[in-house]
């Protein structure tokens, strides 16, 4: 046989197989039953997208599909499976044609450590603890000193509005009921339990001017309206 003829003939096998899924997953009900019985479209691979945190292991192992099944099979039962492990908040199964899974996670991502008896823990923005082993995983995350959500929603809303700010937090912590105090790599930043990531960006200027005059600080505050208070050392 020519490679022409191998080439029209591989060609005509997937015009065939697109016909039949097009035919078959149009129909009302039995299509997809007529599907899921061809070896055509059996689980050769899976695709997991967006796991960070999470070991792929441990999808796959919740998936529990193996080379026997289809492609076709309902994919609720799948997605709810992935979606019951602790790290996950959301999960989308998808089909790849001929036999692929394509598996997108988000994760509930952590957004401190806190304290306890068996060392730190990551907890998420919604005060979730994780299945997080910080002495295995690099969790680069600030430390607080308990679960304590309005804590963490700030947190999560810094990271997501200032990363680069975010990045450079090692701990939080309450001063009083109504103040929070900041710790940034170079100095710490008093503000009001209400502060916005916009208020703590307001900060940049006036860290500039302080390094551009090399000034020793204790710390800024931000506790009065309109206000970047830098006390020097």
């Amino acid at each position: 046989m020519t490679e022409a003829s191998r080439g029209r003939r591989r060609w005509g096998r997937g015009a065939a197989a697109a016909l039949l899924v097009l035919a078959a997953a149009g129909a009302p009900w039995w299509g997809r039953a007529a599907l899921t019985r061809l070896a055509f479209f059996r689980v050769r691979n899976v695709e997991i997208e967006g796991a960070h945190y999470i070991d792929v292991a441990e999808v796959l192992a919740r998936l529990r599909v193996d080379t026997a099944a289809s492609i076709w099979a309902d994919l609720a039962p799948l997605e709810q499976r992935v979606a019951a492990h602790p790290q996950v908040g959301a999960v989308d199964v998808r089909r790849k044609l001929p036999g692929t899974l394509v598996v997108r996670v988000t994760e509930n991502l952590p957004v401190a450590l806190v304290p306890g008896r068996g060392g730190l823990r990551a907890y998420d923005a919604g005060g979730r603890a994780l299945p997080l082993d910080p002495s295995r995983v690099d969790v680069d995350v600030p430390v607080v000193a308990a679960p304590d959500t309005g804590v963490l929603r700030l947190l999560a809303e810094v990271r997501r509005a200032e990363p680069a700010l975010f990045a450079r937090i090692s701990e939080v912590r309450r001063s009083g009921k109504r103040e929070l105090v900041v710790v940034l790599d170079r100095w710490p930043v008093r503000a009001m339990a209400d502060v916005t990531p916009q208020r703590l960006a307001e900060i940049y200027p006036v860290e500039n001017d302080l390094t551009r005059r090399q000034a020793r600080v204790a710390e800024l505050d931000l506790r009065y309206r309109d206000q970047v208070i830098a006390r020097l050392q």
